[in-house]
């Protein structure tokens, strides 16, 4: 497949098909990798790192994020 390069900002870009974004489950703003080896660019989709329970306790920092947090009146059938 040819496809051509063309000016966006300071930049130059290229369209990618509809069908290979599909068929990659690809989306608008999803991340992807970018390389070149000799004469070739490489554009792959990033493996999903799986972090496990233990590995996210490690990294946690003590910080309550939800101190924040206020528990209003009900609005609904809800039971505080």
């Amino acid at each position: 497949m040819e496809a051509r390069l063309q000016k966006w900002g300071n930049s130059d870009g290229i369209r990618i098909p509809s069908s290979i974004l599909k068929s990659l489950k690809l989306k608008t703003n999803d991340k992807v990798d970018l390389n070149y080896e000799d004469d070739k660019i490489i554009i792959t989709k990033p493996k999903k790192s799986k972090i496990s329970l233990e590995e996210r306790f490690e990294k946690y920092n003590g910080e309550n994020l939800a101190k924040d947090f206020i528990w209003d009146d009900a609005k609904g059938r809800e039971i505080w």
